[in-house]
């Protein structure tokens, strides 16, 4: 044993990961944009841009501390007041990431005892989360609310009981069955906790998510809302009740024990919402896209599940059919990327394709066309589906 024995390993499992096409590479933007979370263009913006300067010639660069030593600002206080009234709850809190904000409300909720109902298809940042957890954890099948209340009742327990899902999910694109959801925690003392990492700045009249179009604000005991998507920045906020905020400043050890982000982000989140309230036109653009994107697919007899979402999978079938396609459409100009996994469960590689306010309908009937002779091409038929 010793050092030298760890390299082999690793080297072995490297080398199984690129047999079987698992094996990721770390590519810069290239092309027309089909496959990243900036729905709503803001984070080229001009806005954003002139925040983020002005941020930082008022404030520097580095936040110096965490937030409970010297990285505290009051435009990270001003920002939070502001993402709560958007959301509609007491308080929200700031976190460096949407990763963070899940870790820390899992592992500060639930404890030993009480149980974490979790959708099977949720974010790693959520399933990792509910493991750090001391709860237990029972895994539901994906937007089954009936197989979710059956297994309620044979977990019922002496704890408390959380739900976890997200509002719009983030391989998929479909959404979850949030009222139905609701209405069983209701029924069961459960606390509800949503992920709106793909819905807030897109849906409701103001933008703020799903759980606002649905009108469920009372409904959430906390949502999660990160801010490097559809609102162009980075970090999340993690909104809800004044005594549950509180007591994540006081527990949660992703904030309490990491350094703040950058404040000027704090400027440049400011100027996204301001955008995001008042873009009303812009948001019912983005989602128009999506619907012609899925209407144009149909018509070329490339199956999508139905949705509204600016997320439209593609599903492949295998890693290596789908990484062929993702190149092909590569190099005809379109960045799209093959999502295998361990993101998506074996047998389910796809394009992950997203839609943004920048990409016009010529270019939708463009990428189609080039994804019918992608799958056309004999580098693709050469390979099993």
């Amino acid at each position: 044993m010793g050092n030298r024995d760890l390299e082999p390993r690793v080297r072995a499992r490297l080398e199984d990961l690129a047999n079987t096409q698992l094996l990721r590479t770390l590519q810069a933007p290239s092309g027309k944009d089909f496959s990243s979370n900036d729905y709503l263009g803001l984070a080229a913006s001009k806005q954003l841009h002139d925040a983020m300067i002005l941020g930082v010639q008022k404030e520097g660069c580095g936040s110096t501390g965490s937030r409970l030593i010297r990285g505290e600002r009051e435009a990270f206080q001003s920002v939070e007041l502001h993402f709560a009234k958007f959301k509609e709850a007491e308080r929200a809190l700031y976190f460096s990431s949407g990763y963070l904000a899940n870790l820390a409300v899992l592992t500060t909720f639930p404890e030993d005892g009480d149980i974490v109902f979790s959708d099977e298809l949720n974010h790693a940042s959520l399933i990792d989360g509910t493991r750090l957890s001391y709860a237990d954890c029972v895994v539901f099948p994906h937007n089954d609310v009936p197989a979710l209340s059956r297994l309620m009742h044979q977990h019922r327990g002496e704890g408390r009981i959380f739900v976890l899902v997200e509002s719009i999910f983030s391989m998929d694109g479909d959404e979850a069955p949030l009222a139905e959801h609701a209405q069983l925690c209701r029924d069961q003392g459960a606390y509800l906790i949503v992920d709106e990492a793909h819905a807030v700045g897109i849906y409701g009249e103001r933008g703020s998510g799903l759980i606002e179009e649905l009108g469920m604000q009372a409904d959430v005991f906390l949502s999660v809302n990160p801010a490097g998507k559809a609102l162009g920045v980075s970090g999340a906020f993690v909104a809800g009740p004044d005594w549950a905020i509180e007591y994540l400043v006081q527990k949660a050890r992703t904030f309490i024990f990491s350094t703040a982000s950058l404040p000027a982000i704090a400027w440049a989140l400011e100027a996204s919402l301001t955008y995001v309230i008042s873009g009303t036109e812009i948001r019912k653009r983005l989602i128009r896209s999506a619907g012609l994107l899925r209407e144009r697919l149909l018509e070329a007899g490339i199956f999508v599940k139905n949705g509204r979402s600016q997320i439209v999978p593609i599903i492949i079938g295998s890693n290596e059919r789908a990484v062929v396609v993702a190149n092909l459409l590569q190099a005809r100009g379109f960045d799209v990327r093959a999502i295998r996994p361990p993101t998506v469960a074996p047998g389910t590689a796809r394009l992950r394709v997203t839609v943004n306010v920048g990409i016009s309908d010529e270019t939708i009937d463009s990428f189609v066309s080039a994804l019918i002779d992608a799958f056309k091409n004999e580098k693709c038929t050469a390979v099993s589906s």
